[in-house]
């Protein structure tokens, strides 16, 4: 099968899975309703992925891939430093709040083995973290974030850490137990900005005015 029919096929077979997990839960998203759904061939999925738990890695995979080829892309347009989240946070807090996003965090928690909330970790800030912490290394080359503060170094990581905490908090927990609707993209592009605006009144530039 060429690479783009089994792309368009694999997506069918992911949106199958996902309309099954909002219908019935985990435990009623089997590999052979997930094949009926999508008009494929048991065979064929368990040669995809190998059992059940490896197709729902694959849609954690797949979902968490969004924000780092934002990131990418940004790069690829010359975009460095703050510039780049800007653009990436609105695609990381949007993919992170998402249906499909909460789906596969109740898939997670129904799931006894544990293996699907590890590949949640793994794909989501363990996976993005380093990243994040590479463009916050540039915002502090290029003079928009400090190196030191009271006499210690910055280290990139720690500011990714925290702008990640300022951006998503504790919205997903929020969405994932129904307290909230779905963010707007207008209320997504605040929340970043904002997160943004938080993260350089703390760790302004040396020469920069001390915050009020």
């Amino acid at each position: 099968m060429q690479r783009a029919n089994r792309d368009d096929r694999e997506e069918e077979i992911e949106a199958a899975a996902y309309r099954l997990l909002e219908e019935h839960g985990f435990a009623g998203a089997g590999m052979q309703a997930i094949a009926r759904a999508a008009r494929a061939s048991n065979e064929t999925l368990y040669r995809w992925y190998g059992d059940k738990t490896g197709l729902f890695r694959a849609l954690i995979m797949r979902n968490a891939s969004l924000p780092c080829a934002a990131l990418e892309q940004a790069h690829g347009r010359g975009e460095r430093g703050l510039a780049v989240l800007r653009v990436v946070g609105p695609v990381l807090l949007t993919m992170l709040l998402s249906d499909r996003a909460m789906a596969l965090n109740r898939a997670a928690a129904a799931d006894d083995t544990g293996e699907l909330g590890r590949t949640l970790a793994e794909a989501g800030r363990q996976a993005c973290a380093p990243k994040f912490g590479r463009v916050m290394q540039e915002a502090q080359a290029t003079g928009e974030l400090a190196r030191s503060r009271d006499g210690c170094d910055v280290l990139p990581r720690d500011l990714a850490e925290l702008w990640l905490t300022l951006l998503v908090g504790d919205l997903q927990m929020r969405r994932v137990t129904g307290a909230i609707p779905p963010l707007t993209a207008e209320e997504i592009g605040l929340r970043n900005a904002r997160a943004l605006d938080d993260l350089s009144r703390l760790y302004p530039p040396a020469d920069a005015d001390p915050p009020a």
